[in-house]
């Protein structure tokens, strides 16, 4: 038996209350303390049931299809009567409902409904998990109690959250699809339940009594108000009736009770209007648990009985499991007619039953209500910026629905991983991490997004035989990083110089659209005992087996110095143009008619002949002098 079996008896007697004694009258609800969601799996419109709750169409889901219960008359609210499934053919294995706008540090109530009343014609119900923020909580396991599996059962919990969403998860065995009628979200104040001894714990419901009460009470169940939520069922099935019922006496009052609906837990006064004692000096409960788990037990009190009027008239032993917890006076703690309340935590409970005693040693005992929770501690989730690179890469490679890439990549770590990824913890032993990617053959069809710098953990990653696209992000080098398989994609661009600072002893860039210079650390891995192929690229080159570079060509590009001789050419080209067109400029401003009027140029014509025959005369004079000839005018 999976499904604890006190949680299945637990949920069927609430289910068989919320049946026969829920109440039609339409009044409106008690004020939530913050904010809170009410789904209608399977639904696509918003509807009010009869106590003025308003439920949400179905929302927030990573997928599934929806159905009705092949009897809904049977059932009485809307909320039980559609549901939603996740068949894994389709959906992946693993399905979430993913809550957004819960601000961290914050608590809430969870409760769900589960039915499932052969939706599927099948008569074999679903074996599957429930997990909230990466711990599990629920398992169902095929064959349900017949109960069960008609009437459905409801089941809650109270955690807190880490993360701005926290996701609600489904995990199907073999082909099983797993199914979910509604969930509730209920904010409560965060320091409700002790919550330094509650702390990185799941308080899961094993028990909410109201002693005394005949019925089944609370938001969903009757028009009474609860400010978080809860629902609170009768005692009878709980009570030990070993003296016979002639023994036990409720009590109950219409008279305030001071001290309820306070923070931070806001327990309601009805709890405390009621009570049982007993006429013999034992009173006792037993409640159905599992074994080697720890639990919070809280205990509330009122003295209701006007009779006792001073300290000391009504003393007992609260004993737990035979352990002897506390003694208890309520009137000295609080006087009549006040609200009291206790809570002890039981450390690795041996046995499957928790036994509450409380003992005589005044008058008789007295109890207005049990509430028992498991502390299941909060399983160790994946490091939150690698959730976030999951993510980022799940949309950029275009994930298909059928891999179930939802909620937390690793955890719950008892699950298997998001399909084609491999987790492990971290040195620490208190979160998970990426640590492989196999993802070959896959059909997929987008690019590799640069968020994958944030899977710092990352030893093997193996994109091959796809249809990427876009280039090899830059930051993809980490120091863990051993073995890269991108072969067989159409990959553009260089290869970076970031995987130079890999540990890379595997490189698969083979049939590709690469480009440029490899870089020599890249190609070295080759040479250093590792594996490195190149081939089937458009224009790789710089390295043994490929062609040499252009001079000014590297990486797909221009080089640095191919950069500068381009820059300085373009300098020159810009000093020759502003050269030319500064003479032109320069032509143009001298370039006017100074012409002389015809006269003036006539005489100047003359003037510049004699000038010229006067020239040669000279010449002539001075080459007959120079050769010894007498000259006319020297005197003889």
């Amino acid at each position: 038996m999976t499904l604890p079996q006190f949680f299945i008896i637990y949920s069927i007697i609430i289910t068989f209350f919320f049946f026969f004694f829920c109440s039609s009258s339409s009044i409106p609800p008690s004020s939530l303390y913050g904010l809170s969601y009410h789904i209608n799996c399977g639904t696509t419109t918003n509807t009010t049931d009869s106590f003025n709750t308003t439920w949400l169409s179905d929302r927030y889901f990573t997928g599934g299809s929806t159905a009705v219960v092949s009897e809904p008359l049977r059932f009485h609210h809307p909320s039980e009567q559609t549901l939603r499934y996740f068949p894994p053919s389709s959906y992946g294995k693993k399905n979430c409902y993913s809550f957004p706008s819960l601000p961290p540090s914050s608590r809430y109530l969870l409760r769900t409904f589960t039915v499932y009343d052969n939706y599927d014609a099948k008569s074999r119900p679903p074996s599957f998990d429930v997990a909230i923020a990466g711990t599990i909580l629920f398992s169902w396991r095929s064959p349900w109690p017949e109960s069960a599996a008609l009437d459905g059962a409801y089941s809650d919990l109270f955690f807190s959250v880490s993360n701005f969403t926290t996701d609600l998860c489904f995990y199907g065995f073999a082909t099983d699809a797993p199914i979910i009628s509604s969930i509730e979200v209920i904010e409560v104040d965060p320091a409700s339940y002790g919550a330094v001894s509650a702390a990185g714990n799941i308080l899961v419901n094993y028990g909410r009594i109201s002693c005394g009460s005949s019925d089944q009470w609370g938001p969903g169940f009757t028009i009474d108000t609860d400010r978080f939520g809860r629902s609170w069922q009768p005692d009878l099935n709980f009570r030990t009736q070993v003296h016979g019922s002639d023994s036990v006496n409720v009590l109950s009052t219409v008279n305030v009770i001071d001290g309820t609906d306070q923070e931070p837990n806001f327990f309601p006064m009805k709890l405390y209007q009621s009570a049982v004692t007993v006429s013999e000096d034992v009173l006792e409960y037993e409640l159905s648990v599992d074994a080697k788990m720890d639990y919070l037990v809280w205990l509330h009190f009122a003295e209701i009985d006007s009779s006792v009027k001073n300290e000391g008239e009504r003393v007992f032993d609260v004993l737990i499991n035979e352990r002897n917890v506390s003694r208890i006076d309520i009137y000295k703690e609080v006087g009549g007619f006040a609200a009291f309340s206790m809570y002890y935590t039981v450390k690795n409970l041996s046995s499957s039953v928790l036994k509450l005693k409380f003992v005589t040693v005044v008058g008789a005992p007295l109890i207005s209500g049990i509430e028992n929770y498991a502390l299941v501690p909060n399983d160790p989730s994946t490091v939150p910026e690698q959730v976030r690179a999951m993510k980022a890469l799940k949309d950029s490679l275009r994930i298909p629905d059928r891999m179930g890439w939802n909620g937390d990549p690793c955890a719950p770590y008892s699950w298997d991983a998001w399909e084609g990824v491999t987790c492990l913890m971290n040195k620490d032993k208190a979160a998970l991490v990426i640590s492989e990617i196999d993802l070959g053959s896959q059909g997929l069809k987008g690019y590799i997004s640069d968020e994958i710098r944030f899977l710092s953990d990352l030893v093997s990653l193996n994109l091959s035989s796809n249809s990427l696209e876009g280039n090899i992000p830059s930051a993809l080098g980490q120091k863990s990083l051993i073995q890269l398989d991108l072969s067989n994609n159409q990959l553009m661009g260089s290869i970076p110089d970031s995987l130079a600072s890999s540990s890379l002893k595997l490189v698969l860039l083979n049939d590709n659209l690469l480009e440029g210079r490899v870089p020599e650390e890249i190609y070295s891995v080759g040479v250093h005992g590792g594996a490195i192929d190149l081939s089937g690229n458009k224009d790789l080159c710089g390295v043994p087996s490929l062609p040499s570079c252009p001079m000014f060509w590297e990486h797909g590009g221009l080089s640095t110095g191919g950069k500068i001789a381009i820059s300085l050419s373009c300098l020159f080209v810009l000093f020759v143009v502003l050269l030319v067109v500064y003479i032109y400029i320069r032509r143009k401003k001298n370039d006017y008619d100074f012409g002389l009027p015809p006269e003036l140029m006539s005489l100047a014509a003359k003037r510049n002949k004699y000038q010229r025959q006067k020239s040669l005369m000279l010449l002539e004079l001075e080459s007959q002098h120079a050769k010894g000839f007498p000259s006319p005018f020297t005197p003889q």
